[in-house]
């Protein structure tokens, strides 16, 4: 680590402290200790959990436009620095990949990205991130790590000092761009008219471009090659200037050069037939452009097109690109409404928002965040959509409502005043799928917000995006509620009390999936002797599900008919072959008499169950046993009899217990006998919340996993 900071100077009078661009030189002088390109320093609000950029230097700031402002649980490098106190390392454009693929959608080159926060001991005001062109070694150095550690710690003490007599430093200008211009100014009144003279007359066409794209030089045959005089060009932005090059694809090679910092080309049509060759040369402080006719070019080439009127602008896809990735990953509804208020709120400077919907011709609530009276929001909830409000309005039309002031509210709705929500502008986002109004997306905003006709046209884009991933949640939630009542009519509420038997049962189902499965457990109350089961259908659906509760009124119907273990367990083996569904099964059953202190066992394939003896040894029943169910119609299952004294204690269990990746399953059962040798008094319906809890497998939830625990008790 290199020193600390020097002795600051005293606090300037009439805020001449807070003028100093104290992030941007900061964060110039950190990229330059550690030959970074690129970076930005955010900052922390005090009054919402938002990080804001404050300054970027040594890219166009549009390149990072989707994060200009984040919430602190959104997957980014710069979040994960601040929540977790740490340095995030990013190496290339396979792990930006892999550990944040929102950012790969959006700048899907080859660069390098760390992160770190800018903090005291006492408190966090934001974090900084640093890029690096791709072809840099994949980890950073020890000298790297020590001098950007360094770096943000300076910066925050500084931040920590200048406190109490300024306040916080609000968005600066780059100061590298700037020194950039300064240094060109120098050069073009030292620089060498024979060089621009030289220049001038080579037969094919070269531009520069600073690093936002505006023109610095161009010779005459590149301004003759781009169709305007070279005088209109000087100044303004290549992509602005030249129509038929205002094209997304374009600005991507762009893009791509300077963050890779690598030539990039491509090929353009000039209306209305001539094809040109553009080559990018980058360098940190610009680009310069090589243009030459594409004489070998008959026809449009791969990834090429001509471009239509109006096409969309760099920020407005990259940010719609970012939010359609995070959008992609709601689940249920309450996904999307945590997604909306993670990601697209603070995108656009949202203090609050709302998901609505529609159902039986009423209004609902599918969701809120922000609001400081909740009740305000759930007031709506169940209005009849008959009833004139803008919410119901935009619902039924599909049409959008901005509403720039309260004043604009309630001239057009008078009676919204009687609900004040404290906010002073509202965007309502129809939110339409498939051709038809699914729910409207509320965004509030705290002061007065003018909607320009390029924001509006953002914000209806966003509500397409959140109305797909609304109308997918919506399914899986039916679906999820479907399954669900399913699984919980086919597994018992509460276990049948047996005398001498004390039980607990938990089922937990898979996370993969609709959480549904073919696990289930049962407790039998017959005479002269009860009996319990446990078994596994193989799949994690409702087909699944079906299956396992016909097997389970198999196993109570044989049961009842007074069938041996043996018996039991050969007749539920049938009863799958006959209903042909194509699944096999795993299944154990004991007839259970406490009197006698005996148990009779017989098993279809499941993992073998532990027995707690009273005196605390716990071993693995190694019982006969015959095949999965659904196998072989004429399989044989053999019975073992187990003693089972007063004070004795059964784990029976289905795999996902104790099946986990990377863990023997030997071992898994050895902790498991550990965990009831040492804890095996407790209560049973705390011990078996105990067992489930110590299970890695359990916590990882990739199968379901049903657990039965029985201890025989002395009722005389």
């Amino acid at each position: 680590m290199s020193d600390g900071p020097g002795p600051e100077p005293a606090p300037a009078a009439d805020g001449e402290t807070a003028a100093r661009p104290v992030l941007s030189l900061a964060l110039v002088s950190m990229m330059h200790e550690v030959h970074a390109h690129s970076g930005a320093v955010y900052l922390l609000r005090p009054d919402e959990p938002v990080l804001e950029m404050a300054v970027h230097a040594g890219m166009p700031r549009a390149f990072a436009a989707p994060w200009e402002r984040v919430g602190l649980s959104a997957p980014l490098p710069v979040v994960d620095a601040v929540c977790e106190r740490r340095l995030v390392w990013v190496g290339g454009e396979e792990e930006m990949a892999r550990s944040y693929p929102r950012i790969a959608v959006v700048l899907p080159y080859p660069f390098a990205l760390a992160a770190l926060p800018v903090a005291t001991e006492r408190r966090v005001y934001g974090a900084v991130f640093v890029t690096w062109p791709g072809g840099r070694p994949p980890e950073l150095t020890g000298a790297e790590r020590d001098r950007l550690w360094a770096a943000c710690e300076r910066l925050a003490l500084r931040l920590e000092r200048s406190a109490p007599w300024s306040r916080a430093p609000g968005p600066e200008e780059d100061m590298q761009a700037s020194s950039v211009a300064g240094a060109a100014t120098v050069a073009e009144t030292l620089g060498s008219v024979e060089a621009v003279r030289l220049v001038s007359r080579l037969p094919y066409g070269l531009m520069s471009l600073d690093l936002h794209g505006r023109i610095g030089f161009v010779n005459p045959a590149a301004a003759e090659l781009l169709g305007r005089p070279a005088g209109e060009l000087l100044g303004t932005s290549l992509w602005a200037s030249v129509p038929w090059l205002n094209d997304p694809m374009y600005e991507d090679r762009y893009r791509a050069a300077l963050i890779s910092q690598q030539m990039a080309s491509f090929v353009a049509l000039r209306p209305p037939g001539d094809w040109l060759w553009f080559r990018l040369y980058p360098s940190t402080t610009g680009l310069s452009v090589r243009v030459s006719r594409a004489h070998s070019v008959t026809e449009p080439p791969h990834g090429a097109r001509q471009t239509g009127p109006g096409p969309s602008r760099l920020m407005t896809i990259s940010q719609v690109l970012s939010l359609a990735g995070a959008l992609t990953e709601a689940v249920g509804v309450r996904d999307v409404v945590q997604l909306v208020w993670d990601e697209v709120a603070p995108a656009v400077g949202s203090q609050a928002m709302a998901i609505l919907g529609s159902q039986g011709g009423r209004l609902h609530v599918l969701g809120h965040r922000g609001y400081r009276d909740p009740h305000i929001v759930e007031r709506f909830d169940g209005l009849p959509l008959a009833e004139r409000t803008p919410g119901t309005q935009v619902l039924s039309t599909g049409v959008p409502a901005f509403f720039d002031s309260r004043a604009h509210l309630e001239r057009l709705y008078p009676s919204r005043h009687e609900t004040p929500d404290g906010f002073a502008a509202w965007a309502y986002l129809p939110l339409i799928a498939s051709g038809r109004p699914v729910g409207t997306c509320v965004l509030a905003y705290a002061e007065p917000h003018v909607f320009p006709a390029d924001e509006r046209a953002v914000l209806t884009s966003l509500g397409g995006l959140i109305a797909q991933a609304l109308e997918r949640a919506r399914l899986y939630d039916a679906k999820h509620s479907l399954a669900h009542g399913l699984q919980q009519a086919l597994l018992p509420h509460s276990l049948a009390p047996l005398p001498g038997i004390e039980a607990a049962a938990r089922y937990l189902p898979a996370t993969h999936g609709m959480e549904i499965g073919g696990d289930f457990y049962d407790l039998v109350p017959a005479r002269p002797l009860a009996a319990a089961v446990i078994g596994d259908v193989q799949g994690h659906n409702v087909t699944a599900a079906g299956l396992m509760g016909q097997l389970r009124t198999g196993v109570r119907a044989y049961t009842a008919v007074g069938q041996a273990p043996h018996e039991v367990i050969s007749s539920t083996n049938r009863l799958l072959i006959e209903l042909g569904a194509e699944l096999f099964a795993s299944c154990l059953y004991l007839r259970l008499d406490p009197a006698q202190g005996r148990a009779v066992m017989a098993r279809a394939g499941h993992p073998p169950p532990l027995l707690r003896r009273p005196d605390g040894k716990v071993r693995v029943l190694d019982l006969a046993g015959g095949p999965l169910l659904g196998i072989d119609a004429s399989a044989v299952y053999p019975t073992t009899e187990v003693s089972l004294a007063p004070g004795s204690l059964l784990a029976l269990y289905t795999d996902g217990l104790v099946e986990s990746r990377g863990v023997d399953i030997e071992d898994a059962l050895a902790d498991l006998g550990a965990l009831l040798a040492d804890a095996g008094d407790q209560p049973l319906e705390r011990l078996v919340d105990e067992v489930v809890r110590h299970s890695v497998a359990a916590r990882e939830r990739v199968d379901d996993v049903a657990v039965l625990l029985l201890r025989a008790r002395d009722d005389g």
